[in-house]
């Protein structure tokens, strides 16, 4: 054999062990990925599948997309109820106004709603919940200090009284002032003619979760009672097959106007803070509310109830609701009313 073909005999071999190595890593590597694949450890097409059924049970249902929240004034006067769409929203405020009666204010986000109300005038404090959501501010009216503070505050708002009568429009089941219902989509087509962003990236004020939060070491809650006046007492009631709370004003159950459902929460939140009366120059004894700063409170959700520490640093920064420990709470994924009440007023729990 010459050597030019002994040179090239060694190539093939060469080539030959080469050849087979790489098959037989190659072989290796498959099995390697059939035996863990067998264990489920790397996702085949099926295994992404459930993958992205937990990756979507896991996401926040009560606040999600990018649609900006829409804030709506709510009559609570007793001439109002039953109330129009706040079994739709993911946040209700509820403060003392004028009288020792409340008012609401119901946030909603990605709803169609197709009567809300009735929608009444707007007082300035409620304006900073309003901005904590980067929400769009719907009322019928305003006082004096509202009027002011929505001009100054530079507030994407909604006046219902100077829109036409097929947005906002009354009913004749209540009587006036208790009968203005507006909806979703008229707001919506409102705000997009007044050139107001829809979209909004702001991150939720409650810090959710989709696990389920109990309050191992909380107060029990089965019965929560918020008197913000002689003649006003908020109450919930704990029901502990649904997990929810029915809500109760005045000694009465709160439904839904059209379908008569039970109004219910998941979430409650009482925050302690000073109400004043407020010279505005019409001697209305409206409020003034000293809400900036800290304050104590309570979370309560499942049938229990913590004390909190309840931070708002100015009237446009979302407020910060933190346990005994200096943690931010960890909060059911579900609606939350927000008790914001009379710093002396006697929370009672049962």
């Amino acid at each position: 054999m010459s050597k030019k073909e002994k040179k090239q005999n060694k190539k093939m071999k060469i080539f030959i062990i080469v050849i087979s190595i790489i098959i037989i890593i190659a072989a290796a590597i498959l099995l390697a990925m059939y035996l863990v694949n067998k264990n489920n450890k790397i996702p085949t097409e099926a295994n992404n599948n459930v993958i992205e059924e937990i990756i979507e049970d896991k996401k926040i249902n009560i606040f999600s997309g990018t649609e900006r929240p829409i804030a709506v004034m709510i009559d609570n006067h007793k001439g109002a109820w039953p109330q129009a769409g706040l079994t739709k929203a993911y946040a209700i405020y509820e403060i003392i106004v004028e009288g020792g009666e409340t008012r609401l204010m119901a946030v909603f986000k990605g709803q169609d709603v197709s009567k809300i109300g009735p929608v009444r005038s707007s007082r300035h404090y409620f304006l900073d919940y309003a901005f904590e959501n980067d929400a769009i501010y719907v009322h019928y009216g305003w006082s004096p200090k509202a009027e002011s503070d929505i001009s100054s505050l530079h507030v994407n708002n909604i006046n219902g009284i100077t829109e036409s009568e097929s947005s906002f429009w009354r009913i004749k089941q209540k009587s006036s002032p208790h009968n203005v219902l507006t909806s979703t989509d008229k707001i919506k087509e409102i705000a997009e003619n007044k050139k107001y962003k829809l979209t909004s990236t702001q991150k939720s004020v409650l810090n959710y979760v989709t696990e389920e939060v109990e309050l191992e070491n909380g107060t029990t809650a089965n019965t929560v009672s918020i008197p913000y006046s002689t003649g006003h007492t908020t109450k919930y009631i704990y029901n502990a097959e649904t997990k929810t709370y029915t809500r109760y004003a005045k000694g009465t159950k709160q439904t839904e106007f059209e379908t008569g459902n039970t109004i219910t929460t998941k979430n409650i939140i009482i925050t302690f803070v000073k109400n004043t009366k407020l010279n505005d120059g019409e001697n209305k004894d409206r409020q003034n509310l000293s809400n900036i700063g800290t304050f104590k409170g309570y979370y309560i959700t499942n049938g229990k109830a913590i004390p909190i520490t309840c931070i708002k640093e100015d009237r446009k920064s979302q407020t910060v609701y933190k346990d005994e420990q200096g943690n931010e709470i960890k909060v059911n994924d579900g609606n939350t009313f927000f008790n914001i009440c009379p710093i002396d007023a006697n929370v009672t729990f049962e």
